[in-house]
């Protein structure tokens, strides 16, 4: 490929004359340097999707996000089969769970986004029906106490108990405050369930629950 910073300086005459070539000058590295910073200051670079769980499944310490803005309102879910591993949960229309659907096949419940220790996100599931149930009564109280407080809930099954402990860390400031996206709610669960949202009649999700015919 030809570099136009090679400058020939001496010319081949007919007498077979060798010409030389001027290598260029050092390069000034400075010009190159990388000046801006891996991340917006204060802000944790997320990956591509979170993952959305309830309070136990955290198995560790964990914060939920103070503000209101990132409690999502009670929303609609369905689990789909997935081949070679766990049900899939995907996100669904009510009207279209509804109609398609038998009243079990529906989970209803709050998304808010939490954080373990080293901005670990995800999205905690928090119950809205059924709040007699001592399991769903704990996790909605934990969760309500993890908004200032780092906990971590443990399941009484094993006391032969129902429901959760609630173990608050021993020094609030035991971990550092998480840095919490700038992303609104609704981007980030977006971006987790990208494809897996059903709002269409159509969507395969759907009709592998009602076993019909993918198009």
């Amino acid at each position: 490929m030809f570099n136009p910073n090679l400058k020939v300086v001496g010319v081949t005459n007919g007498g077979g004359g060798e010409a030389s070539i001027e290598k260029p000058g050092e390069s000034d590295l400075n010009q190159y340097r990388s000046k801006r910073p891996s991340e917006v200051s204060g802000v944790s670079t997320l990956p591509s999707s979170l993952p959305s769980h309830n309070i136990a499944q955290a198995k560790d310490f964990m914060r939920v996000h103070p503000s209101d803005d990132y409690w999502s309102p009670e929303l609609c879910f369905v689990n789909v089969p997935t081949p070679g591993a766990r049900d899939t949960k995907h996100l669904i229309i009510e009207d279209l769970a509804v109609a398609f659907l038998p009243p079990g096949a529906i989970e209803r419940k709050r998304l808010v986004l939490a954080a373990k220790p080293g901005d670990q996100f995800f999205l905690c599931e928090v119950p809205t029906r059924n709040l007699d149930n001592k399991y769903n009564c704990d996790n909605v109280a934990a969760c309500e106490r993890a908004r200032r407080l780092w906990v971590k809930v443990v399941s009484l099954r094993e006391q032969g108990q129902h429901g959760y402990e609630t173990k608050v860390a021993q020094d609030p400031d035991a971990f550092p405050e998480p840095r919490w996206p700038q992303q609104t709610l609704n981007a980030l669960i977006s971006t987790a369930f990208g494809q897996r949202v059903i709002n269409t009649p159509e969507h395969p999700g759907l009709k592998r629950l009602i076993g019909a015919k993918v198009s």
